[in-house]
C-alpha cells in the first residue's frame, strides 16, 4: 500500500516557493521542499488531490493558489520505510503572504528562481527535477520558447 502525497510547484513573479521543512518532521526534516502533504482517507469523492493540495498549502504557508495542472509523479521510500507516490502540480500564487504558518511542519520559506534551484547541487535531485519540469510546463502554458526547456 502507498501513501499518496501531493505537492505544489508554486510560482509568483518569476520565483518558486520552497519551504524549509521543520526539523520536527519524521521525513526529510530540515530540508527544502515544495509545499504539500498526505492525502487523507475519505469515502468516494471528487478532486481529492486538488482539495488536499489547497488545504495543505493554506495550512502550511497561508496562501491561496490556482492549480494549472499536473507536473509529474514519482515514488520514494520515507526515512521510516513507508512507500509514497508523490504527485506534483503547477500552481500560481493568487493571494496571501506566504509565511511559516505551521511551525511543526515548516521552519521557513524561500522564493527562488528556476536557475537558483536547478543549479544548486546541494538541493535534492528530485526537487531540482520537479522545478525544471514545472518551469517547462509554465513556459508551455505561457506559449514561450520551448527551446529553453531542453
Amino acid at each position: 500500500m502507498f501513501i499518496v502525497n501531493v505537492e505544489g510547484a508554486i510560482f509568483k513573479d518569476g520565483k518558486w516557493l520552497l519551504i524549509e521543512r521543520s526539523i520536527l518532521e519524521e521525513h526529510a526534516g530540515g530540508e527544502l521542499s515544495l509545499v504539500g502533504g498526505k492525502v487523507d482517507r475519505e469515502g468516494p469523492s471528487f478532486d481529492i488531490l486538488e482539495r488536499t493540495l489547497h488545504r495543505e498549502i493554506e495550512e502550511e504557508v497561508g496562501i491561496k493558489v490556482k492549480i494549472h495542472g499536473y507536473v509529474n509523479s514519482s515514488s520514494f521510500l520515507t526515512d521510516m520505510g513507508e512507500h509514497v507516490v508523490d504527485i506534483v502540480f503547477l500552481c500560481e500564487h493568487v493571494s496571501g503572504e506566504a509565511y511559516a504558518k505551521s511551525p511543526e511542519e515548516v521552519d521557513g520559506i524561500l522564493w527562488l528562481t528556476t536557475e537558483q534551484i536547478v543549479t544548486n547541487e546541494e538541493l535534492p535531485d528530485y526537487l531540482r527535477r520537479n522545478i525544471q519540469h514545472a518551469h517547462c510546463l509554465l513556459k508551455e502554458n505561457m506559449k514561450l520558447n520551448k527551446e529553453q526547456c531542453l
